[in-house]
C-alpha cells in the first residue's frame, strides 16, 4: 500500500541540525523516512543511522532510501536503545540527532494497527507489533489501574467515570475493537463531555497507547543517550506532539543548560557547574500557518533543539 506522508516541521528541522555533508546523523524515529530522506540527500561523505521499532517503518523505508542506502544504515531498534546501537556500530559521536515523538500518518491510517478510534479494527496499539497490547490492558487491569493510566497519560477529569466503564463493559464480553473502546468510553463521560470538540475517546486512546508502548520511559533513556552521544557543537531536535512529552524534554534541556546553582549571595561560584549545553528555542518552535494549512495533524507539534557546549 502506497502512503502519503507530510514530514512536520521538515525544514526548521532541517535548518537547526546544520546538517555538515560529512557528518554523522541519527534519526531515532524513523517511519515513513520523510525527515531521513531530506538529511541523506545532504550527506555526500557523511552516515546517517536511522532506528524504528516497527518493522514495519524499516521495510518502507528501505525502498524509499533505496538510492542513498550507500551512506544509511537501518536497525531495528527503540531509540531508547541508542547508546548500544551506536556502540554495536563503532560510533563514539554524531553531529546532529533528530527525534520526532509523533504516531507516523500510516500508523494512524492503517486500521489494522489499532491506534485510531475512528476506524474498526482490533485494539492493539503495539508499535513493535509484539508485547501486550491495548487489549490486554483493558481487559485485565482494575479500574483503578486503568483509571491511574488515563489520568497520568491522558490527563482526562473523567478517568475514573470511563476506567469504571470499562470493567463494567468487559464484564459482559472482552473488549476486542476500537470502536467498542470508543463506544464505551463515549457512554461513560458525562453530556456535556459528549457535546465538547473533539471525540471522547482521544485522550484515553492516547493514554494507552502511551502505556502499551512504554513511550515516556524510553524518551527520557533516549534523550540521556543522545545527549551524551553528541559531539560538542552538535544538536539534538526533538518534535512533540503533548503536554506529557513535551514537558519531559523541556525539563530536561533546560537542566543541561544550568549553569552555576549556589545561592545568589554567594561573591564567587563554589559549586563549579557549567552549563552543558544552549536552546536554540527558548520557547520551542511551532509550525507555521501555513503548514497547519497543509497538514492539520502538525496542529499540536513543537519543536525543540538544544546544542551541547
Amino acid at each position: 500500500m502506497e502512503f502519503h506522508h507530510v514530514s512536520i516541521l521538515l525544514e526548521p528541522c532541517l535548518e537547526a541540525l546544520q546538517i555538515k555533508p560529512d557528518g554523522v546523523y541519527v534519526d531515532g524515529t524513523l517511519g515513513r523516512a520523510g525527515h531521513s530522506l531530506e538529511i541523506v540527500r545532504r550527506l555526500t561523505t557523511g552516515r546517517l543511522i536511522a532506528l524504528d521499532r516497527d518493522e514495519t517503518a524499516i521495510e518502507a523505508a528501505t525502498c524509499r532510501l533505496g538510492d542513498y542506502m550507500d551512506r544509511v544504515t537501518l536497525v531495528h531498534s527503540n531509540f531508547s536503545a541508542l547508546g548500544n546501537v551506536l556502540h554495536e556500530l563503532g560510533i563514539q559521536g554524531v553531529d546532529g540527532m533528530l527525534f520526532d515523538l509523533g504516531v507516523s500518518s500510516p500508523q494512524l491510517d492503517e486500521a489494522q494497527r489499532g491506534f485510531s478510534y475512528k476506524q474498526d479494527a482490533p485494539l492493539d496499539m503495539r508499535m513493535s507489533q509484539s508485547g501486550t497490547s491495548a487489549a490486554d490492558l483493558v481487559n485485565t487491569l482494575s479500574w483503578q489501574e486503568l483509571a491511574e493510566i488515563i489520568s497520568r497519560y491522558g490527563e482526562d477529569k473523567s478517568a475514573v467515570r470511563i476506567a469504571k466503564g470499562i470493567v463494567k463493559a468487559r464484564e459482559e464480553k472482552p473488549i476486542e475493537t476500537t470502536l467498542e473502546l470508543a463506544e464505551i468510553i463515549r457512554e461513560s463521560v458525562p453530556a456535556a463531555v459528549r457535546r465538547a470538540e473533539g471525540h471522547p475517546a482521544r485522550r484515553t486512546f492516547q493514554a494507552l497507547r502511551i502505556a502499551v508502548n512504554g513511550e515516556l520511559d524510553a524518551l527520557k533513556k533516549g534523550l540521556a543517550a543522545a545527549f551524551g552521544l553528541l559531539k560538542s557543537g552538535g544538536r539534538l531536535s526533538v518534535i512533540t506532539f503533548h503536554s506529557l512529552e513535551d514537558r519531559i524534554v523541556k525539563q530536561q534541556m533546560n537542566k543541561w543548560c544550568e549553569g552555576c546553582t549556589c545561592p545568589k549571595d554567594f561573591p564567587v561560584c563554589v559549586c563549579g557547574n557549567k552549563p552543558k549545553g544552549k536552546l536554540i528555542y527558548k520557547k520551542g518552535l511551532a509550525p507555521s500557518e501555513e503548514e497547519l494549512r497543509e497538514n492539520p495533524r502538525a496542529r499540536s507539534a513543537r519543536l525543540r533543539v538544544i546544542e551541547k557546549l
